[in-house]
């Protein structure tokens, strides 16, 4: 290793900053394959394939085995993934204390006392992004790719494509490559409960969680209809309200 001397600016590996690269492309695009890797990073086969090897051996990303979806013969595809140790590196802060303060709460106050945390974390959330939601207009499909743009603003690393476009069943699948607060909603799923509530009030429907990396998803999936849509009105989540409130949306969620 070269010595560095006083006054010097560190010159960085460029095997890590490689690396680096590769790391954040699996995150916004996994499950991505070796060979998709090589194509959007401009690497060889052989390049992509030693970053991931390493990636992999440090824990950080992991195989996932794919089955084909249009015929399911033959053999599963090898996609890769970010793992949760990666999750967990990629920012965590504080994640213990965190953690048994909620435990504290929890046993004092229960669930209610969690849930009730839970929303006034995500208000600020909420009253941020509400002007870039609005600056979309009233388009559902619109609003949830503006939402998508302000979660990745905060490095969630979200994407809001469309599936069955000029259909009944159109509909925006919102998801999030990154959860930074991961490891306390697999503990506290009232976490995923407010962040959905905030989703639906803020793109004006009723949403579906479809998976959450704290229940073992690869990302967080947001299914957001916009084919025949049920708009309701924007009814702000007073401090301490639950979901059975009328005024808050009676989304469901699935955990896979």
């Amino acid at each position: 290793m070269t010595e560095v001397q006083a006054g010097q600016v560190p010159v960085l590996d460029p095997d890590e900053r490689t690396r680096d690269r590769v790391l954040t492309a699996v995150l916004e695009h996994g499950p991505v394959s070796a060979a998709q890797m090589g194509k959007l990073l401009g690497l060889t086969p052989a390049a992509v394939r030693r970053h991931l090897d390493t990636l992999s051996r440090h824990g950080v990303i992991e195989v996932k085995l794919i089955s084909n979806a249009k015929s399911g013969a033959g053999r599963p595809a090898r996609r890769y993934v970010v793992s949760r140790q990666g999750q967990t590196k990629i920012g965590d802060d504080y994640l213990e204390i965190a953690r048994l303060a909620l435990k504290e709460l929890a046993a004092t106050r229960g669930g209610q006392g969690v849930m009730e945390f839970a929303e006034r974390r995500f208000a600020h959330m909420e009253s941020s992004y509400q002007p870039l939601v609005d600056a979309a207009g009233p388009d559902v499909a619109a609003r949830s790719k503006a939402l998508a743009r302000a979660l990745t603003a905060d490095r969630f690393v979200a994407t809001s494509d469309s599936l069955n476009p000029h259909s009944a069943m159109a509909a925006e699948q919102l998801c999030q490559g990154h959860c930074p607060i991961q490891e306390l909603a697999t503990t506290f799923p009232e976490f995923c409960d407010a962040e959905t509530e905030v989703f639906s009030r803020l793109l004006g429907v009723d949403v579906r969680r479809l998976s959450t990396m704290a229940s073992g998803g690869h990302v967080c999936t947001t299914h957001v209809p916009t084919g025949r849509a049920v708009v309701r009105k924007r009814v702000s989540a007073p401090a301490g309200s639950v979901r059975t409130n009328g005024n808050i949306s009676n989304h469901q969620q699935e955990r896979p």
